[in-house]
């Protein structure tokens, strides 16, 4: 892994999904073979190295986050848009809570997403924020096909078990079924129930990016249009069975 230390001219964004977003790292170490990041980050960069080999750590990002508060309009934040919070150089740097301590010290809604357990050692600071929500990123219940696909991510298990403890701590939570993989949407359903307030299901968006990884694992027929309205469906049907509000992306 790569991992350079750089200073960030901005942190707090427009986003299209929220009203601002909050990225405290370039590049992700969790690499999933589907983000749609990998297409525009590497480039925009300049880094070189595949997806998921290299971060930069925008080390003065709490003190530029704070800066701009100051002076933002009012509106949700959104971390992260484009890279995992908690991936692991999170460990490291600590960057996501320095900026999440700012953005509660601005009264600040937030939005944290994320496919890392690691978020639960900022339980306690989460638990401050009034209105807070976080989503975890769940494509499949089946562990080897997310190990397959999102290489740094948490196990499936640890993710739902994450999701039990940020909902028993009565955070809100959501879970983003999507980019949808391969597996059991009545079985992943069941195993959501009672620990989301909410479920957003999307499908793999650039397909063309992926076919040859599909391909090669036996699960071309998991690219098309055909698989993805059926899964859609059955999403549909399983949540509403489990009276979990959801949304459905595509």
């Amino acid at each position: 892994m790569i991992i350079r230390e750089i200073e960030a001219k901005s942190i707090l964004n427009a986003s299209k999904i929220h009203d601002f977003c909050v990225n405290p790292y370039t590049g992700c170490g969790v690499g999933c073979l589907y983000c749609y990041a990998r297409l525009f980050i590497p480039r925009y960069s300049g880094h070189a190295e595949p997806w998921g080999t290299f971060v930069d750590a925008k080390v003065n990002a709490p003190d530029v986050l704070r800066r701009q508060l100051k002076r933002a309009k009012p509106g949700n934040v959104w971390v992260s848009s484009v890279c995992d919070p908690y991936q692991p150089v999170e460990k490291r740097f600590g960057l996501t809570r320095r900026c999440l301590e700012a953005l509660l010290e601005a009264g600040r809604a937030v939005l944290i997403q994320t496919k890392s357990a690691r978020i639960l050692a900022d339980l306690a600071l989460i638990r401050r924020f009034p209105d807070a929500r976080v989503t975890f990123s769940i494509a499949t219940e089946d562990e080897a096909i997310a190990g397959r696909f999102e290489l740094g991510a948490s196990p499936v298990a640890e993710r739902i078990a994450a999701l039990a403890r940020l909902h028993e701590a009565g955070v809100k939570t959501a879970a983003f079924i999507g980019p949808i993989l391969p597996g059991n949407p009545e079985r992943l359903v069941e195993r959501l129930a009672g620990v989301i307030d909410e479920a957003l299901v999307d499908r793999l968006n650039y397909v063309y990016q992926v076919r040859g990884i599909y391909e090669r694992l036996g699960l071309g027929a998991a690219l098309t249009d055909a698989f993805f309205r059926e899964r859609r469906e059955r999403y549909a049907r399983a949540l509403a069975r489990q009276g979990i509000p959801f949304q459905l992306l595509f």
